[in-house]
């Protein structure tokens, strides 16, 4: 990973650390309403997919994997999202999201729906703790 990588602020400011695998850094949404890993890779100045070498694409894809199974284990959702948009923050970062026939944007898209539910400090910790340790036994 390059030492000059630096987490967008917009990111910082939005989500919890969850850990980091080979290639990202795996964050959680501090939003209670969808369960939302953001998987960043640790490389400055990447915005697109394809700025990414063979090599760091098939890593991702190997992580965006892994991220979703953690997800499905996690949230047991009726549906997973994934999704790299970088309109508003351009770093690149992909979405994980589980999504429920029930939850408040189905069956639209989750961006701009609403307003954020912040995690009560002790859910987000049980959830990190329990997602970590997933992440970790894969």
């Amino acid at each position: 990973m390059t030492s000059d990588f630096q987490l967008d602020s917009r990111l910082e400011a939005d989500t919890i650390p969850v850990g980091d695998l080979s290639l990202c850094s795996v964050l959680l949404l501090n939003d209670a309403r969808f369960p939302w890993f953001v998987l960043v890779p640790r490389l400055a100045g990447m915005s697109e997919l394809t700025d990414l070498s063979d090599e760091q694409a098939q890593e991702l894809m190997r992580e965006i994997r892994l991220a979703t199974a953690v997800m499905t284990t996690l949230a047991k959702p009726d549906k997973v999202n994934v999704g790299a948009l970088g309109n508003i923050v351009t770093q690149l970062h992909v979405h994980v999201i589980g999504r429920f026939l029930s939850d408040p944007a189905w069956p639209g898209p989750v961006w701009g729906h609403g307003s954020k539910t912040p995690y009560p400090h002790h859910a987000a910790t049980a959830l990190i703790e329990r997602a970590a340790g997933l992440f970790a036994a894969a």
